[in-house]
């Protein structure tokens, strides 16, 4: 379907064609008449499956400029996600009267409850800000329109549930909740149920977790030949740009370290350093100025790094989804790539779990290992440590508590189906 036959803002379709966005991709075509007919709705696809414009356009089509007040909320899990987002909206909203703005941690909060103070229409937030500025400046929800929910298992992975529970329980009115993620964990379920009413179900490709046009390679490895083995690849396979993923920041620290005086373009990123210093290395990266991008899965979730080539685990995923996310960032919209993992031999059992939860087609360098012959079940005893102050996480925590404040207590809700227009 074309977006030129939508029936949109003229404002929003110059804005498209500017961008160059001519069709719709699946999801976009399947989410949008829910989207602007005010229906709850639960939208599963593959990840860079064009997820944020389906949320942002259909949005930015139902606000109305003249309502001075925050109609649309988005909450997302990390920063990057949120700057992601808000300059997406911004550049789909530049010939609207509709002012985006994100909020989150690590920058000055008087800065954004000025923005706020100023008026926003579309407000996308990390949670933790979020009720910082609920508490703290006169920021209301009660124009709220609709709530979108966006990765939302790496929310509750990250420990969000009750941030969610309060900010829930701050729109007592009748509002369109969408919730999108990329997995469907038994635990987005149980959320699903507990705010959604009567909620549409789109999903695509549910047994093709991963891109159709993602390559799948594994490379054998020792610990003591895992670095020389990296470089060795690097050099062979000349990538046009890489991320490369470890589980925990000294990880990344280290490898860095190692490489950089053998591998030209390349950077380190966590979520130890500054949020400035993040951005504009997600900045630079995306501009091509870095080549290869040494990361934890601060990076892993989300974000659209459109012209990364290669995805390189070299450290074995702790879980299907992490490897899901990390390798999800490239092969997006349409375009191929390649993921390559290095495991050793400790490694088999989460090998073969991971190829089996995602319907890999895998392919080897060298002989591929006899798979069949380790029976069921997993190995290892991997975690799922995040970057929380241990090894493997996200260095991001969920909202800080402070005496008085509501929990997840939520009190009586108006919601239906439909919950379009306040």
């Amino acid at each position: 379907m074309k977006i030129a036959d939508l029936d949109l803002k003229p404002e929003i379709l110059r804005a498209l064609k500017e961008k160059g966005y001519t069709d719709l991709t699946p999801v976009q075509a399947l989410t949008f008449p829910h989207i602007l007919s005010g229906r709850d709705m639960i939208a599963r696809a593959e990840t860079g499956s064009g997820k944020t414009a389906a949320c942002a356009i259909p949005l930015l089509q139902r606000v109305d400029p003249d309502v001075d007040a925050v109609q649309a909320l988005i909450l997302v899990p990390t920063r990057e996600l949120a700057l992601q987002y808000v300059t997406e909206i911004s550049s789909i909203a530049k010939y609207l009267h509709v002012a985006p703005f994100a909020a989150y941690g690590g920058f000055s909060m008087d800065i954004q409850k000025g923005k706020l103070a100023h008026g926003v229409h579309v407000l996308v937030a990390t949670p933790g800000r979020l009720i910082d500025l609920l508490y703290n400046s006169p920021l209301r929800l009660s124009e709220v329109r609709t709530f979108v929910l966006d990765e939302a298992d790496e929310m509750l992975d990250m420990g969000f549930s009750e941030a969610v529970d309060f900010i829930e329980s701050c729109m007592v009115h009748e509002h369109q909740t969408l919730l999108f993620s990329a997995t469907m964990p038994a635990a987005i379920k149980k959320l699903a149920n507990k705010y959604l009413r009567d909620p549409v179900y789109v999903e695509l490709n549910v047994d093709q977790i991963a891109p159709e046009n993602l390559e799948h390679w594994f490379y054998p490895t020792r610990p003591a030949d895992h670095e020389a083995d990296l470089l060795k690849y690097l050099t062979e396979q000349d990538p046009a740009q890489a991320i490369i993923f470890c589980n925990s920041r000294r990880g990344v620290e280290r490898l860095f370290g190692r490489i950089k005086g053998q591998v030209k373009g390349v950077e380190a990123i966590h979520g130890g350093l500054d949020q400035s210093k993040r951005t504009s290395l997600f900045r630079r990266f995306r501009s091509k100025q870095i080549r290869v991008m040494i990361a934890t899965d601060v990076a892993g979730r989300g974000l659209d790094f459109s012209h990364a080539s290669h995805v390189i685990n070299y450290d074995f995923p702790t879980n299907p989804e992490i490897y899901t996310h990390r390798t999800g960032r490239t092969a997006r919209m349409g375009r191929r790539g390649v993921a390559v993992t290095f495991y050793t031999r400790r490694d088999l059992r989460d090998l073969k779990h991971l190829i089996e939860v995602n319907s890999l087609e895998p392919r080897w360098h060298g002989e591929p290992p006899d798979l069949e012959a380790l029976g069921s079940g997993r190995g290892g005893g991997k975690g799922k440590g995040r970057e929380r102050g241990r090894p493997g996480g996200s260095g991001r925590s969920g909202p800080r508590r402070k005496s008085g404040r509501p929990g997840g207590s939520r009190g009586g809700r108006r919601r239906s189906g439909s919950g379009g227009s306040a």
